[in-house]
């Protein structure tokens, strides 16, 4: 929980502000960037909300702060609101959970409710109010885990909800050695008419993304949006298996379709596919 005694001074005055335990996820700067920006390597609070709308999506990201670092000088009054918005509608029938790991380093998950059972992509915090809200939703059949790094609570969501997990075997660790589908090779693996899962080592040895209707690549740490460099881009610094993999990956990458990239870690996009198709290329050409 925030302490008001560890207020960052880079704080503007007023009701909200980030304190000194932020781990620089970057969770808030992108769910409320009205709000949160990034001062000395820490996020701090720039701009205090000034309409609902800009209060809600503050609040959001308080409860979706890995680490708590985000409080308020007043008690919020309709946090139980706020909490029964999670999970947050993307577009269609997929969702952002929010409530993010620290254990993933503020990671974020996401949720696609199908008829055919729900598949919730990659493990946010075991939290009471969100697991009622997917309670509600139907549940989850499958906690697909993209890579080795953003399981956080996987085990405590699989116990509760009885959901098959499904991590590459190449990924597979100590801590997730109970996985019941373990994934292998490097071909495309067809699950269901709507969902491929690609093989894309690079990041770890053992990465995949999955593409849900040609139209959501749920990436995990494999490719992002890059506000600063404008360009869709791969993270060249935490690439904890191989470059060369990884760039050889997004090609093989690039020869399917999408128009939503729903990260773990880095900002998402939305564009057609034409453009989308232009801005891999470009990623590609900056990775090389």
């Amino acid at each position: 929980m925030a302490k008001l005694q560890q207020r960052r001074s880079e704080n503007i005055n007023g009701n909200f502000y980030v304190d000194s335990t932020c781990i620089d996820c970057d969770t808030c700067r992108w769910m409320a960037p009205e709000i949160f920006h990034r001062d000395g390597n820490k996020s701090a609070v720039y701009h205090q909300p000034i309409n609902e709308i800009q209060i809600k999506e503050a609040l959001q990201a308080l409860l979706s702060c890995p680490t708590a670092s985000i409080g308020t000088v007043e008690k919020p009054k309709n946090i139980k609101e706020i909490q029964q918005m999670f999970p947050l509608l993307v577009e269609e029938n997929v969702y952002h959970c929010g409530y993010h790991s620290e254990s993933s380093f503020g990671a974020a998950s996401y949720l696609i409710q199908r008829p055919e059972g729900n598949i919730l992509i990659d493990s946010p915090r075991f939290s009471p109010p969100l697991v009622k809200q997917l309670e509600a939703m139907g549940g989850i059949q499958y906690l697909y885990l993209t890579h080795r790094d953003d399981v956080a609570d996987h085990e405590k969501f699989a116990h509760h909800f009885n959901c098959e997990r499904i991590l590459h075997v190449d990924d597979i660790t100590e801590k997730t050695k109970e996985v019941e589908i373990k994934l292998s090779g490097f071909e495309r693996i067809e699950f269901s008419p709507d969902i491929l899962i690609i093989p894309v080592p690079g990041h770890t040895k053992g990465h995949t993304v999955l593409i849900y209707r040609q139209k959501y690549l749920f990436s995990g740490d494999h490719l992002a949006w890059s506000s600063d460099l404008n360009n869709l881009y791969a993270f060249r610094h935490a690439c904890w298996y191989s470059w060369p993999e990884q760039i050889s990956s997004m090609k093989k990458l690039a020869d399917y379709s999408w128009e939503w990239v729903l990260p773990g870690h880095g900002h998402r996009y939305h564009a057609n596919q034409q453009i989308m198709k232009q801005q891999i290329e470009k990623c590609i050409l900056w990775m090389e």
